[in-house]
């Protein structure tokens, strides 16, 4: 793995990114040519940016679809790997950690989210007064089946009762925020799902924004309306556990 993150940062730009875009991606070979061409013209209107997609162990082409592209259309592309599936808060912790941005943006790599949206949302983040902001893209039009909207809709509602979050789409796949406060965070599996909670124990402002979505150009998600539901609880008990232990000073001051 090591040898692998030093080829994709050798063959970066030289210029230091202003954002660093952040996907993770398992078995998306055939989502990535739409994702990556669309990304290489929103980074047109983007601060320097750098794009860094995390492998999350895939089992297909990916890794090489991501390096072919790189030649084709996004020079700016950086390929991290996991030598195995590690789920996708654990990608993004990489491609974070990993990120030369003070500045991080995060989009899905299955097509579903538009990577023109990000210019909206950037100049949001950085136009904020104050402590940088949290920018959540709001699906308000989600295409996906009905199932899964209704159960996306009952998590988020409980979410906001439980956590007071106040963001109407926790698990939105578009968000803005500082690095530096990303890893600031505890982090487990399931942690993308509540970044607005754990973003506003460390003081950190939420702005939401509508944003676009689109239906899933390949493949199949990665998780059941099921499986999301029983993760779903356990994770937002430990969260609210979490939150409640959080104890934070209000000011620091060095004498």
């Amino acid at each position: 793995m090591t040898q692998t993150v030093q080829t994709s940062v050798s063959q970066a730009s030289d210029v230091q990114p202003v954002l660093s875009i952040v996907i993770a991606v398992l078995d998306e070979q055939d989502n990535l040519p739409q994702v990556c061409r669309e990304l290489a013209e929103a980074c047109k209107s983007l601060p320097p940016s750098e794009v860094v997609f995390v492998n999350d162990g895939s089992r297909d082409n990916t890794v090489a679809v991501l390096r072919q592209l790189r030649q084709e259309c996004l020079p700016n592309l950086r390929i991290l790997s996991h030598d195995r599936c590690c789920g996708k808060s654990a990608g993004l912790r990489t491609g974070i950690t990993a990120a030369k941005g003070a500045w991080i943006a995060t989009i899905d790599g299955d097509g579903q989210d538009d990577p023109r949206e990000l210019v909206t949302l950037v100049a949001l983040a950085r136009a904020a007064q104050g402590t940088p902001p949290l920018v959540v893209g709001v699906r308000a039009r989600r295409k996906d089946g009905w199932s899964r909207r209704f159960a996306t809709r009952f998590a988020n509602g409980l979410r906001q009762r439980l956590l007071q979050d106040h963001c109407p789409d926790t698990g939105a796949p578009i968000k803005i925020f500082q690095r530096a406060d990303f890893l600031r965070l505890p982090q487990f599996e399931g942690l993308h799902r509540f970044m607005p909670a754990f973003f506003a124990s460390y003081g950190v402002p939420l702005v939401c924004h509508p944003v676009s979505h689109r239906p899933r150009l390949h493949g199949q998600s990665k998780y059941t309306n099921f499986n999301r539901a029983v993760v779903g609880v356990r994770d937002l008990l430990g969260v609210m556990w979490l939150r409640n232990r959080t104890r934070l000073p209000r000011t620091v001051d060095e004498c």
